[in-house]
């Protein structure tokens, strides 16, 4: 299957609408070369040989590098959206959102992993629900991050 990758002019353009519509803050960018190095990576399939790892990559270091100035958390979930959107995965769209939601927060403090996010991300597209295993693996991360 062709996939279909997000170029960095529509990644600013997602940012710059993901701030305005969900409540604002700064839509400064700090670092869009870290970001252009993220789109381009995902499209090795060396590294990232299916879709859920060129997703989970895109997620977690669009998260995690802060390349805008603000929505860094928000910007991983419109990126991994539109990811999915445009490849295809247009059932899956509102789901990942609403679950994606709590799940960015715990990657940016550092309780979610990069392989349990893989995990999570594997199990919103491709279950009906998140499985009760990575539930309580997600429980224990953000538990073990806390104390």
């Amino acid at each position: 299957m062709r996939l279909f990758y997000i170029i960095i002019e529509q990644a600013k353009e997602i940012h710059r609408k993901t701030v305005e519509v969900s409540g604002g803050g700064d839509d400064g960018i700090l670092d869009i070369g870290k970001l252009e190095s993220v789109l381009d990576h995902i499209q090795n399939d060396d590294y990232y040989p299916d879709f859920v790892d060129k997703l989970t990559h895109l997620f977690f270091c669009s998260n995690k590098f802060h390349c805008f100035s603000d929505g860094n958390k928000r910007i991983a979930i419109a990126l991994g959206a539109h990811f999915l959107l445009i490849n295809g995965y247009v059932f899956i769209v509102s789901r990942f959102i609403r679950e994606m939601e709590n799940i960015s927060y715990h990657v940016a403090s550092g309780a979610i992993d990069k392989d349990l996010l893989f995990e999570v991300i594997n199990s919103v597209i491709n279950e009906p629900e998140i499985n009760e295993e990575i539930k309580l693996k997600i429980f224990e991360a953000i538990s073990n991050h806390d104390s």
